[in-house]
C-alpha cells in the first residue's frame, strides 16, 4: 500500500517481486475481494483494499506498541540516538550534560555510525545526520540546521595574517577522505568562491572529521568547518575563520526516525528538544 509497487515492497521485505505478487493474489482469493488495481506503472487500492488496509494498519500499530512496551527494558525511558561521528563529538556531546539534567530519568544509548546507507538496518529511536538529498527509504526527516561551510584554523596558524580565498590553495588544507560523498570537498568549496581549477599544494588527509577538527585546533592546517557543528570551537577561541568566505550545497542537518516504527514519548520529547536547540518551531 505504501509503495504502490510490488518491486519496492519486495526489496523492503527482502523477498522477490514474484513472491510478493503471489502472496497478495492468495490473500485476494482468501478474502474473495480484489485489493489492488494493477496498472502498467503502479498499483492503486480498490475501495475494499483501502478499507482493509486501514483496519489492518491499526492492528499492526497496536501490535507494534505492545511489542515496544515489552522490549523496553527501562520501562519506556531508554532512548537510542544514532549519529555520525562529527555530529556526536562536536554537537551532541557538549550538550549532553544539559540534556541529561533536563531529563534525568532517561537512559541514553549513543550509536556512532558514519554510514548513512546502513542506518535503516540500525536499531535507533532518533538519528542526527547531514543530508544533501532526501532521507534513505523508510526514514522520515525533520530539518534542524541549514548548511554553511567556512574555512577554519587555529589562531596561531594564521600568525596574524589576513587570508583571502585566493591564498588558500597555497596553504596546508585538511582534507576529509571521500567516505561521505555528499559532504562538501575543498575543490567544491573553492569553486563556489571563484577558484574552479585551483591546485591544492599541501594537504593532510583523514577519514575522520573529528580528527580533522582536532588537527586544525592544533595548528596543522585549515579545515572546512560546518556551522553549528564547530560553533563551540569558534566560541572558545580554539578555531577562528581563516577568511570571510563561506559556501553551501543546499544540505542541512536533520533528525531522522523510522517511518513504520511507533514513536515513543521519550523519542518525541527528544525531537522537540532538538527543535528547541535549533531554534525551529517544527
Amino acid at each position: 500500500m505504501r509503495h504502490g509497487n510490488f518491486t519496492r515492497a519486495a526489496a523492503e521485505l527482502h523477498l522477490t517481486q514474484s513472491a510478493i505478487s503471489r502472496q497478495v493474489a492468495q490473500l485476494e482469493r482468501f478474502l474473495g475481494k480484489k485489493l489492488f488495481e494493477r496498472g502498467p506503472r503502479a498499483l492503486s487500492l480498490t475501495v475494499s483494499g483501502q478499507q482493509y488496509a486501514e483496519q489492518i494498519q491499526r492492528l499492526l500499530i497496536d501490535c507494534a506498541e505492545a511489542t515496544e512496551s515489552v522490549m523496553r527494558r527501562k520501562g519506556g525511558t531508554e532512548l537510542t540516538v544514532a549519529a555520525s561521528s562529527g555530529v556526536a563529538r562536536l554537537w551532541l556531546a557538549p550538550r549532553l550534560s544539559r540534556l541529561r539534567a533536563e531529563h534525568p530519568d532517561v537512559q541514553f544509548r549513543l550509536v556512532v555510525n558514519d554510514s548513512l546507507t546502513s542506518l535503516v538496518d540500525t536499531s535507533f529511536d532518533v538519528a542526527l545526520y547531514y543530508l544533501r538529498e532526501g532521507p534513505p527509504q523508510g526514514l522520515a526527516a525533520q530539518r534542524l540546521y541549514d548548511e554553511e561551510v567556512m574555512a577554519v584554523c587555529a589562531p596561531a596558524y594564521l600568525r596574524r595574517r589576513r587570508l583571502s580565498v585566493t591564498d588558500l590553495p597555497g596553504e596546508t588544507l585538511l582534507v576529509l577522505e571521500d567516505a561521505q560523498r555528499q559532504w562538501m570537498s575543498w575543490p567544491a568549496w573553492l569553486a563556489q568562491n571563484g577558484l574552479a581549477k585551483a591546485r591544492l599544494r599541501h594537504t593532510l588527509v583523514s577519514n575522520s572529521y573529528p580528527m580533522l577538527v582536532q588537527l586544525a585546533t592544533e595548528g596543522h592546517g585549515i579545515a572546512l568547518g560546518w556551522r553549528h557543528m564547530i560553533d563551540g570551537c569558534l566560541e572558545d577561541g580554539s578555531l577562528v575563520r581563516a577568511c570571510e568566505a563561506s559556501a553551501t550545497l543546499g544540505g542541512g542537518y536533520y533528525a531522522l526516525w523510522q517511518r513504520d516504527r511507533v514513536e515513543t514519548s521519550v523519542a518525541r520529547t527528544f525531537r522537540l528538544w532538538l527543535l528547541q536547540q535549533s531554534g525551529r518551531t517544527g
